[in-house]
């Protein structure tokens, strides 16, 4: 059973085995809110999944201990699992579903983990873990809904309360639950004014349809960047404290998720893997009432895939106007790309790429299309170049 005394023993037991992470401000993300980010992705093993993992392992008998531990992950509890065991000498096993980013498969091995790779989702890393917890006796080390494991995940709540009391809210990214689980637990026992706000992908809405529909739903299938979070159904444990602690769940989209990311980037100088901007998305499009309030807004992990960072970075520059593709229709004559081009740099818009060709779909047999890739301020900025590009008479045919 969960209890505060329990998350102030996990407090205590992971002292050696966690960092206690900062409070940051973050000014510019939402200017109409004060907002903090309460940062996880800095936490060893980039993500607070350690923290539940340590507690859990360490309440463990020296009969279990020696028999060692096994887990299932999409990475982060993966990796808080294989550094906790390893910190107490006990052998861990960890099945990942296969399509786990390569460095969060290479990153559990460096901590001292077996690792298991299982074909399909998390439910299907889950479901091997259990056949091999009956056929081995390991002890399996759930990621979310187990009460030591919440109780650990519940020290973030503590740090941001000792840390910062006056607060209005706090954000929390979910998955399976555990992490907003323990968090809304301990704020609403020792501040219950404040607000806990949880935020999921839009493609993997489980929480979010679970407590709307007040009853456990599980998803046929689960799509998104926020991989750490993509879990087709919630926990007994965690469905009934969501249910009675958190007080809006809310989804957000791939769009915002990158954005978010991007954001995180060039404003804070740091890295967020999809599933911990998720909470930051939510506050930066205002899909939480947060307007005049002091927030904080929880980034859970920072273990984002370099591959998945770069089309990431891609998207988010589409989606907030400072990249833009354009096909102008052109009479296919001298100067004509060159009086494109000057309208462009007058405006001070950057060419990045530029596509010629001649096609039969234009109008005009001696018609062209010119393809553009521009680098721009924001979408004020795009539509004064579209704008003038048409004034002088050439026509747009597409423009993303």
């Amino acid at each position: 059973m969960l209890t505060l005394d329990k998350v102030y023993q996990a407090s205590y037991v992971l002292k050696d085995v966690v960092r206690e992470t900062a409070l940051v401000a973050c000014p510019k993300i939402n200017p109409e809110c004060e907002l903090y980010l309460k940062t996880e992705n800095l936490q060893l093993t980039g993500s607070f999944k350690v923290r539940g993992a340590g507690f859990m392992i360490s309440q463990l008998t020296e009969e279990e201990k020696a028999r060692g531990v096994i887990a299932c992950s999409a990475g982060n509890h993966a990796q808080g699992v294989a550094l906790a065991a390893s910190k107490y000498g006990i052998k861990s096993i960890i099945c990942l579903p296969d399509g786990a980013p390569i460095s969060k498969v290479e990153a559990t091995k460096s901590y001292g983990a077996e690792v298991v790779m299982v074909p399909g989702v998390y439910d299907d890393a889950y479901k091997r873990a259990l056949e091999l917890r009956d056929e081995k006796g390991y002890t399996f080390v759930h990621p979310f809904d187990d009460d030591n494991v919440i109780a650990g995940q519940g020290t973030v709540g503590l740090e941001i309360l000792n840390e910062m009391k006056d607060i209005d809210a706090v954000v929390v990214p979910i998955g399976g639950g555990g992490l907003i689980s323990g968090v809304a637990y301990v704020i609403k026992q020792l501040a219950p004014h404040i607000k806990v706000y949880g935020v999921q992908a839009s493609g993997a809405p489980s929480m979010y349809n679970s407590v709307k529909d007040h009853k456990i739903e599980r998803l046929k299938s689960v799509s998104t960047i926020a991989d750490g979070i993509a879990v087709k159904q919630p926990g007994d444990n965690t469905f009934e404290l969501c249910s009675k602690y958190v007080d809006e769940i809310v989804t957000v989209s791939e769009d915002e998720i990158s954005s978010a990311i991007l954001a995180l980037i060039e404003q804070q100088k740091m890295i967020a893997e999809g599933a911990g901007a998720v909470s930051v998305a939510a506050v930066m499009f205002n899909k939480l009432p947060v307007k005049g309030k002091k927030v904080v807004a929880v980034v859970s992990g920072g273990n984002i895939d370099v591959t998945i960072l770069s089309r990431v970075i891609e998207r988010g520059l589409l989606n907030s106007g400072r990249t833009c593709n354009l096909c102008i229709e052109l009479v296919d004559k001298p100067g004509q790309l060159q009086l494109v081009s000057t309208i462009i740099a007058s405006l001070g818009a950057n060419v990045i790429s530029v596509h010629h060709e001649r096609a039969s779909e234009t109008k005009d047999i001696n018609g062209c299309f010119l393809r553009l890739v521009l680098e721009t301020r924001n979408y004020e900025h795009i539509k004064v170049i579209t704008d003038k590009l048409e004034e002088v008479g050439f026509n747009i045919v597409s423009q993303y």
